[in-house]
């Protein structure tokens, strides 16, 4: 039998990204009547150190579990908590491929931090990928036009939430595991969860209904960054990421056709100036040093 093409096997997992981001989305919007943001990741977190742990000692990895760059780990999962957090409750209160367009300026955030986070250059190109990302947000939230809802905010604050997570994970991979750094993720999430969802003294059990669903969000987030980090390694950034835009429409027929939210053009226009923003970049960065 004849081994698929790298290019096919990337495209193949990327299918898996695309299918588990998608069911996050939708799983967060079912589990949004029982269990508010910070319950519902303090119960993701608690089921994804098991999985972890479990699969890290299946694999002989947990001896790869180690305290250095704890400062890195930290600021990263802040970022990642406060993004997941607000990303979560924008789901539930606009229609989600207005989310998932706003969440695709977070590579265009990464370029504007990474000077101060990574030191790197902000390039023209990637100045003018920027500027083109921040015309598609305006695209879609339209100031002035329309009132700016919270949900609309949080969907745009969750990208640079992120954006931050990104990078410090960028940082991390330098001189840290998979292993280690997905340890921390569940293990500080599950404190900052368990702090922000006790705050009020409150803190809500999932209901049966509801289980399935929060056990799918776990399940789901760990496979779409498995899937990402496996087409990642099968064929180059500038092929793999532009076809996680297609997330945009699949969601945009999800919402149609589940919960009724209509095609808005303008989310579909400023969409598309997005994405054609990261793929400019990504051709970019795909041909080397460029001018600043």
């Amino acid at each position: 039998m004849m081994r698929a093409s790298p290019l096919l096997q990337a495209a193949l997992w990327m299918t898996g990204a695309i299918g588990s981001f998608s069911a996050m989305a939708v799983a967060g919007r079912e589990v949004a009547v029982s269990l508010d943001t910070f319950e519902l990741l303090l119960y993701r977190s608690l089921i994804g150190i098991l999985i972890v742990v479990g699969v890290a000692g299946y694999a002989r990895t947990l001896p790869q579990i180690n305290t250095r760059n704890f400062n890195l780990h930290l600021i990263r999962n802040i970022g990642h908590f406060t993004g997941q957090n607000l990303w979560f409750f924008a789901v539930t209160v606009i229609p989600l491929a207005q989310v998932f367009a706003l969440e695709f300026t977070s590579p265009l955030w990464v370029l504007v931090l990474s000077p101060l986070v990574l030191g790197e250059r902000l390039t023209r190109v990637r100045a003018i990928a920027a500027g083109l990302g921040f015309i598609g947000v305006m695209i879609i939230t339209r100031p002035g036009a329309t009132a700016l809802s919270p949900g609309v905010i949080a969907a745009a604050l969750a990208a640079i939430g992120f954006a931050i997570s990104a990078l410090f994970t960028r940082r991390l991979t330098r001189t840290t595991s998979i292993t280690c750094i997905l340890f921390w993720l569940t293990a500080m999430q599950s404190v900052f969860g368990l702090i922000t969802a006790g705050f009020d003294g409150d803190i809500a059990l999932p209901s049966i209904s509801a289980l399935p669903w929060v056990f799918l969000i776990a399940c789901a987030g760990l496979v779409a960054h498995f899937c990402l980090t496996k087409a990642l390694g099968l064929a180059p950034a500038s092929v793999v990421i532009p076809i996680d835009f297609t997330r945009l429409p699949l969601i945009a027929l999800i919402g149609l056709a589940f919960y009724g939210e209509a095609l808005d053009m303008w989310i579909i226009l400023g969409g598309a100036v997005i994405i054609a923003a990261n793929i400019i970049n990504l051709r970019a960065e795909a041909r080397g040093p460029h001018p600043q």
